[in-house]
């Protein structure tokens, strides 16, 4: 009995030890996805003010053909650049720098907001969207509800939000456009816990180092692409124009 007892513990002391280690990895493996996400957004930051700022910049830009390439530029790089495929033949810090590209062109593109609306106002409602947005991630990050029902609920509210929003580019409704902004910021809410979920899910030691790495890059993007998408959204409700 005393030599299976012992096997028993050592078994237990053995799954301890792997859990630990992963509980370990994984609290890392999520601070990278946000420490990543955050750089991206301070970069899109100072990019989107500099280019609003510098008048010749901002005119050679939004005053000329340039406007289609900085707004639809951010979305071809996402569909041609960074596609599953070409992210897997990528080292991890390829892959970084890839994403810090897309947030300077995301910022390119993000610089008509500082026109648009009041310095104080894009201020609050940056503080706003931030204490949101690490509140529903929190609860994604800790909640033992599967949520990827609620993912696929909210993506098909998005295609729903996209086609509603071309649909108003002709019709200019303004309450459609609430109506839309409404409906936005509810989707960008659920998916950036159906995606913080599923970041920490993803995340396994066996996949490696590098394959990790790479992991929390794109989650950083996933929750980079909520964040600022919720935050336009926000403005749209909350924002006070110039």
């Amino acid at each position: 009995m005393s030599i299976e007892r012992k096997k028993k513990e050592e078994q237990s002391d053995l799954a301890y030890a792997q859990g630990s280690a992963i509980d370990v990895g994984l609290q890392r493996h999520m601070q990278k996805v946000y420490n990543v996400m955050v750089i991206g957004l301070a970069i899109t930051g100072l990019v989107a003010y500099l280019v609003a700022n510098v008048e010749p910049i901002y005119n050679l830009v939004f005053g000329t053909p340039l406007k289609w390439v900085a707004m639809l530029g951010p979305l071809a790089f996402l569909w041609l650049g960074m596609t599953p495929k070409r992210i897997a033949s990528m080292s991890a810090d390829n892959v970084k720098m890839m994403f810090v590209g897309f947030a300077a062109l995301f910022g390119v593109s993000l610089a008509t907001l500082f026109h648009a609306y009041t310095g104080e106002s894009l201020t609050r409602v940056f503080f706003i969207t931030s204490g949101m947005f690490a509140g529903i991630s929190l609860y994604g990050y800790t909640t033992k509800k599967d949520l990827s029902g609620v993912g696929s609920f909210m993506m098909m509210g998005l295609i729903g939000i996209i086609i509603a929003s071309i649909v108003n580019i002709f019709m200019q409704s303004g309450m459609m456009h609430f109506v839309i902004s409404v409906l936005g910021v509810i989707i960008f809410t659920g998916l950036t816990a159906w995606d913080t979920q599923r970041i920490k899910e993803g995340y396994s030691l066996s996949h490696g180092d590098d394959a990790n790495s790479k992991m929390a890059v794109m989650g950083a993007l996933s929750l980079y692409l909520n964040f600022i998408l919720l935050f336009q959204y926000m403005m749209s409700l909350m924002g006070q124009r110039e």
